[in-house]
């Protein structure tokens, strides 16, 4: 599975990859977890405020930290949805 974070630096975008990093973490599987800062690639999902987060291809969140419990849940559901 690939998780991208999608941002250029920000203070949110910082936060988000550290909570993502830890989650998957302590999971059990096969996770990427990947830091998108290409201004170019980001323009790719049309979001309007960072960071975003993405999961295989699709766009979950945009513009806030989620939480531990909120990418837990994000990456469950990935992994039904496959």
């Amino acid at each position: 599975m690939q998780i991208e974070i999608l941002g250029t630096g920000c203070a949110k975008c910082i936060t988000l990859e550290k909570i993502v990093r830890e989650v998957v973490s302590q999971l059990d599987g096969d996770y990427e977890v990947v830091k998108v800062d290409d201004i170019m690639e980001i323009m790719k999902y049309n979001i309007l405020s960072m960071p975003g987060f993405v999961i295989n291809g699709k766009l979950i969140s945009t513009g806030k930290v989620l939480s531990a419990t909120e990418i837990r849940q994000h990456i469950k559901e990935a992994e039904e949805d496959a």
